[in-house]
């Protein structure tokens, strides 16, 4: 806990503009619960927004969640954020008794669209909603950012989040080449639904270590990799590592893929890497995308991961 507490106050203090947590229940990956852990962190916080991506949805009962997430952004004032997802084969396991526990015969989407999207924007307070589109999958203030965990229902979560959603997260677990060709789909999916794409956030989880020592970087997030998502590839195919430079050019190829929102993911080292990653949005000609506005990483917009 006091890790949590050093990198919350301090991204706060360096002006990054979100805090998020992730949700595994009962998989390999120890993980704080979402809600509880964000409610410290707002409490500990005065201005930095609090999220989480993502909220596994088809395991949850969506009348608690939503009274959750509303109370949430009441006792933040307003920071809260709403992200929520399919998950992976593996969060549905050990869920005794759950009418939303994973059938043959229902696609997990079809749960998430009509059995708990629907009664979430129907029971959050009213007056903390604001129309920007059509939000049905909403946070009580900012924008929610839907993702799919595992990848592999990328072209039904971009037609979800177009039509549903104030945003839309690359997963953390998704490659730079699978994100590359689902922005250019989801903006065609906004399009479609008669929503602009300029003013949709658009956002990847990358998960990363900066060292001086490229191969040091390498090494962390090759573990991490291997243990957490049983994917050694993944450190090179969906993550960012080296050193500060080499972190830097790799963010702004994922900017210059249509990024206008980073989620910055540690995976080590995390009071370490918040200062690095600070050093490194702040520092001159900062990420800036060619087809959007600037990716505001400094000034009150750098983003940062709380684990």
């Amino acid at each position: 806990m006091s890790a949590v507490r050093q990198v919350a106050q301090r991204a706060d203090a360096l002006g990054f503009r979100d805090l998020w947590v992730t949700e595994n229940t009962l998989d390999h990956v120890f993980c704080f619960d979402p809600i509880v852990i964000l409610t410290y962190a707002a409490a500990i916080t005065t201005r930095i927004r609090v999220g989480v991506s993502v909220v596994v949805l088809p395991v949850r009962n969506p009348i608690h969640l939503a009274h959750e997430i509303a109370t949430l952004d009441y006792a933040s004032n307003g920071r809260a954020v709403l992200g929520v997802g399919l998950g992976r084969d593996n969060h549905y396991q050990g869920v005794p008794g759950s009418s939303r526990a994973p059938h043959p015969e229902i696609p997990r989407g079809g749960r998430a669209d009509q059995g708990a999207v629907d009664p979430i924007e129907g029971r959050l307070p009213r007056q903390n909603l604001h129309a920007r589109g059509r939000q049905h999958v909403a946070e009580a203030r900012a924008e929610a950012a839907p993702a799919d965990l595992a990848g592999r229902r990328a072209p039904d979560a971009i037609k979800r989040a177009a039509a549903i959603a104030d945003g839309w997260m690359g997963s953390g677990g998704s490659s730079v080449a699978e994100f590359s060709r689902s922005v250019p789909a989801l903006r065609a999916a906004l399009e479609k639904s008669s929503r602009d794409p300029a003013r949709f956030p658009i956002s990847k989880r990358v998960f990363l270590s900066v060292h001086e020592r490229a191969d040091v970087a390498k090494a962390e997030l090759h573990h991490w990799f291997t243990t957490v998502y049983h994917n050694p590839n993944g450190a090179d195919a969906s993550g960012v590592h080296g050193t500060p430079e080499q972190v830097r050019e790799r963010l702004e190829q994922l900017v210059g893929m249509g990024a206008n929102h980073l989620l910055l993911n540690p995976v080590c080292r995390h009071a370490e890497q918040l200062e690095a990653l600070a050093a490194i949005a702040g520092s001159p000609g900062r990420l800036t995308s060619p087809s959007t506005s600037p990716v505001k990483l400094d000034s009150r917009s750098r983003n940062a991961y709380l684990h």
